[in-house]
């Protein structure tokens, strides 16, 4: 398997190795794989989750041996980081959930990140590069800590952490700035998610930076969904959803079903739709915007527009304008042609907006829907499913659960897999408040503690073990100060 630039599908098509070590194409494309290849076994029930991820990554990562695999799937999952059903599907009224946040940062994102430290590790020398790797990552709130767990004391393996000040929950800041490892770093940037989202593809196209840290020893790369290396892993838990369904008697082999997912950046939905292009029975995607509904505009008008205004809601991780994935989708429905899709988003650069194809258009419809949910929906959302099935969504889960609920129709007789992306406790004052319970002037850890009394519900051990922990000191920057305080961390 060999892996081509969204921008130009013509160049020099590279190694799986390659890829992941370093992130971005030199175009500033995103790398996909020159092929879907074909996988819907017949034993999916009985496959574990150790199993399903080793024959996934070995139709992608050709260039590593079944040895390597093992030992890669090992270290991310074999080693108690999560509960023996990493990823449990559970029948919550009409709907079945993929529960996504048994991992280590209770978000999942853990489910790639447990992945792509060994992976980069190995990647970086299969291809020979010497030195360290320099990851950088732009979060909305998960990324940011799951890369910092996921690296942790990982040799030869640098972490810089980029969040927006004011656009992550008091508790996801607290994760980003408590029990650091020596190589990982968290810096607060006065502005959103978009804002450190563009930093990081500038320093990562950045020659002159580049340079700099090649003098140094040193070479950048990427923990954000921007790299496939991040993206390959979360395509094996729809399978693993899938197989559980039918383990459940929900399903029958074969059988279609729809996904839910509330997403900001794409990659979490387009993880669905590269299993559905592998074989995975999947009728529709549903993808669940907040007031941030750029997503929703793009798959029902056909305009991807970024200028428009940007809402801070209590769904912190899907407050994004720019949804970097969405560009790998697209070239799926530009039919792979990167001059076009090239050409669409040097618009897209200069303009901040786009008008999709009609053909583009055409290729999705029946496949993708999209639609958007506010934060008093959602909060409703998350009142009444607690109320009813004694349940609690966390705020993004409860966006996907509003589009859902407005989308599913039972008499089509197609099951709905919802995917459940965080723990509530991660947000415990948008529940408290959703539930009509005051927080006004409690701490986070407060707030933790207040969640588990009104509901019974147990805090996650990761966020329990907060509490009394000290917390790194706390650096705020200018979006434009962002490459001078990569040069200040690295001390270069």
């Amino acid at each position: 398997m060999r892996f081509i630039s969204t921008r130009d599908s013509l160049a020099r098509a590279v190694s799986s190795a390659y890829a992941i070590v370093h992130g971005l194409a030199a175009d500033r494309g995103l790398y996909v794989p020159q092929y879907f290849p074909a996988y819907f076994p017949n034993d999916l029930a009985h496959k574990g989750y150790c199993e399903l991820a080793r024959e996934i990554f070995g139709l992608y990562l050709t260039d590593f041996s079944r040895v390597e695999l093992d030992a890669l799937v090992r270290a991310a999952y074999g080693d108690g980081a999560f509960p023996r059903v990493a990823a449990p599907c559970l029948r919550v009224g009409s709907f079945a959930l993929l529960e996504l946040f048994h991992g280590p940062t209770c978000a999942f994102k853990d489910m790639a990140l447990a992945v792509l430290p060994h992976l980069l590790t190995l990647s970086t020398v299969k291809i020979g590069r010497d030195g360290e790797n320099v990851i950088l990552v732009a979060t909305s709130g998960d990324t940011g800590k799951a890369a910092q767990e996921g690296f942790a004391a990982v040799t030869g393996c640098r972490v810089i952490v980029f969040y927006p000040a004011d656009g992550v929950s008091e508790i996801q800041e607290q994760q980003m700035l408590t029990g650091n490892a020596a190589n990982t770093a968290a810096i607060a940037v006065r502005g959103n998610f978009d804002d450190c989202q563009r930093g990081v593809k500038d320093i990562l196209a950045d020659t002159a930076m580049i340079k700099r840290l090649s003098n140094a020893q040193m070479s950048f790369s990427s923990a954000n969904s921007i790299n496939f290396g991040r993206l390959l892993p979360q395509i094996v838990y729809y399978y693993y959803a899938y197989g559980q369904l039918l383990g459940k008697g929900f399903l029958k082999l074969g059988q279609e079903i729809d996904i839910t997912v509330p997403t900001g950046n794409f990659g979490n939905i387009l993880a669905a739709y590269y299993g559905k292009r592998m074989g995975l029975p999947v009728r529709r995607l549903v993808c669940a915007s907040n007031e941030n509904d750029v997503l929703a505009e793009a798959i029902s008008q056909g305009i991807y527009n970024s200028c428009r205004p940007f809402y801070k809601t209590a769904s912190p991780s899907m407050d994004i304008l720019v949804s970097s994935n969405f560009e790998r989708f697209l070239f799926e429905m530009y039919e792979r042609s990167a001059p076009d899709l090239s050409a669409a988003f040097l618009q897209f650069t200069k303009t901040g907006s786009l008008r999709i194809a009609e053909s583009a258009k055409q290729n999705w419809r029946g496949l993708l829907y999209g639609g958007s949910v506010t934060q008093e929906a959602a909060a409703c959302v998350m009142r009444e499913v607690q109320e009813k099935h004694n349940y609690l969504l966390d705020p993004h889960s409860a966006v996907g659960w509003g589009l859902a609920s407005s989308y599913y129709d039972e008499a089509e007789g197609v099951p709905m897999l919802l995917v459940a992306t965080a723990s509530p406790f991660k947000f415990p004052g948008a529940v408290l408040g959703a539930l009509g319970v005051s927080c006004v002037g409690l701490s986070g850890q407060a707030q933790l503690k207040l969640l588990a009394q009104r509901t019974g519900a147990s805090i996650p051990p990761p966020l329990a073990a907060l509490a009394g922990q000290s917390l790194c000191k706390r650096v705020e920057i200018k979006p434009s100060e962002m490459k001078q305080a990569v040069l200040e961390v690295l001390g270069i």
